[in-house]
C-alpha cells in the first residue's frame, strides 16, 4: 500500500488507518483482534484509537479499547506499527469525556495523566502519533502545547496532532508552538467524506500552506455511504440507529448524519459507483485519499466482513471523470450535513 509523510515530520504511513473507536463495545475481542490482522496483512501500518473509546462513551468502558489494541500489539513487532492515540478534550463543552470522571481539560495535569494511562493499556513506552481529541478555545494553548512538548522530548510520544480543530484553532497552535519553539501539531484529524466537505472551506488551505496532515475521519459519513440507512432503514447493531434510541446528544448527532439530503446524495454517489464497478464503500474510501492535503484515511469496521470493500480502495487512483461526477452531486446537494 502506498505511503504519505504526516506533516513535516519522519514518519510516514499507509494511505489508509484503521480506526478503533468500536472495539470493546460493537467489536468483541477477537473480533477486533481479526480485523486488525487482516489489516495489517493488507498493508495497513497505521492505527488509531483514544483513551475515551470505545464509543459511546460510558465510564465503564473507558480505555477498554487501548487494551485491546495493546494485548494485540504484544503478537507483532512495535516497530512496524504506528500507533496514534488521542487525550480528551475538555469536558465542559459539546462532550463530557468518559475519563478521570468526566473532569478532562487540556491543561499539563490532564494530558501528563492521560498519557501515562495510555501508555500502560497500549503497554508500550512510546506513542508514534499524540492528539488533542477536541479543542478548547477558551484556554490558552500555550500550556497545552508546552506540556505536549515535554513528551515528545521525552520521548513518550515521537509527533502531535490535534482533532476536531478549527481553522482558527489550528493557526493558533501553530502560531504558538513557532513562538516558543514547541514541537507543533503534525496533523488534523477532522470529519470529511463526500457527505461532508466542510474541510474544503478553510481547513484544507491551512494544512497546505502550513505543511500539517489531514486524516480524515468518517470517510463513510458514519457509515451512510454505505447505504444501510437508505430508504427509511434503521439495522440492528448499527451505531446511528442505536444513537436515535439513546436520545439527546446521540440523537442529535444521528440526525445531523441520516437526514433526507445524506440519504438522497448517497443514492446517487452508488449510482456512480455502480457504473464504475465498484461498491460505494470503495468509492467513498477511495475519494477520501485523493486529495493533496489528507496523508491517511481512517476507516472502522465491527466485523471483519466489512474489509474487503475498503481494503479494494488501497492504492485505487479514482478517474478525473469520476471526480467531476461527485463533484456534480456536491454543487446540487450542497453541505447536506448542515
Amino acid at each position: 500500500m502506498q505511503t504519505n509523510r504526516l506533516g513535516k515530520s519522519a514518519i510516514y504511513v499507509s494511505k489508509i488507518c484503521m480506526g478503533t473507536m468500536t472495539f470493546g463495545s460493537q467489536a468483541d475481542e477477537k473480533m477486533s483482534h481479526r480485523i486488525l490482522d487482516m489489516s495489517l496483512e493488507a498493508g495497513i501500518n497505521f492505527y488509531d484509537t483514544a483513551e475515551n473509546y470505545p464509543v459511546p462513551p460510558k465510564e465503564e468502558w473507558a480505555g477498554v479499547t487501548e487494551e485491546i489494541v495493546g494485548r494485540w500489539m504484544k503478537t507483532r513487532r512495535r516497530d512496524e506499527l504506528i500507533i496514534a492515540t488521542k487525550v480528551c478534550g475538555p469536558s465542559h463543552g459539546w462532550l463530557k469525556a468518559s475519563q478521570r470522571a468526566g473532569m478532562t481539560a487540556l491543561d499539563r495535569h490532564n494530558i501528563v495523566r492521560a498519557v501515562e494511562a495510555s501508555l500502560k493499556r497500549l503497554d508500550t513506552d512510546y506513542i508514534d502519533l499524540y492528539q488533542t481529541h477536541w479543542p478548547d478555545h477558551g484556554a490558552r494553548y500555550e500550556e497545552a502545547m508546552r506540556a505536549l512538548d515535554d513528551l515528545v522530548e521525552a520521548g513518550k510520544v515521537r509527533v502531535l496532532g490535534c482533532s476536531n480543530e478549527t481553522a482558527w484553532g489550528l493557526m493558533k497552535s501553530l502560531a504558538v508552538s513557532e513562538r516558543e519553539g514547541l514541537a507543533r501539531y503534525e496533523t488534523i484529524q477532522n470529519n470529511f467524506s463526500m457527505n461532508n466537505r466542510r474541510f474544503e472551506d478553510a481547513l484544507s488551505q491551512v494544512c497546505l500552506q502550513e505543511g500539517v496532515s489531514l486524516i480524515p475521519y468518517s470517510p463513510l459519513g458514519g457509515g451512510v455511504l454505505s447505504g444501510k440507512y437508505n430508504g427509511g432503514a434503521r439495522p440492528d447493531g448499527a451505531r446511528f440507529s442505536s444513537y436515535l434510541k439513546i436520545g439527546g446528544r446521540q440523537a442529535a448527532m444521528a440526525q445531523r448524519f441520516v437526514n433526507d439530503k445524506t440519504l438522497a446524495s448517497t443514492e446517487r454517489f452508488a449510482a456512480i459507483a455502480a457504473e464504475a464497478g465498484m461498491s460505494t464503500i470503495t468509492l467513498a474510501t477511495a475519494w477520501s485519499k485523493q486529495h493533496d492535503f489528507v496523508a491517511s484515511t481512517i476507516v472502522g469496521a465491527t466485523h471483519s466482513d466489512q474489509l474487503a470493500d475498503i481494503f479494494a480502495a488501497g492504492d485505487m487512483i479514482l478517474a478525473p471523470e469520476i471526480m467531476k461526477k461527485i463533484d456534480s452531486v456536491t454543487k446540487d446537494i450542497l453541505y447536506p450535513m448542515g
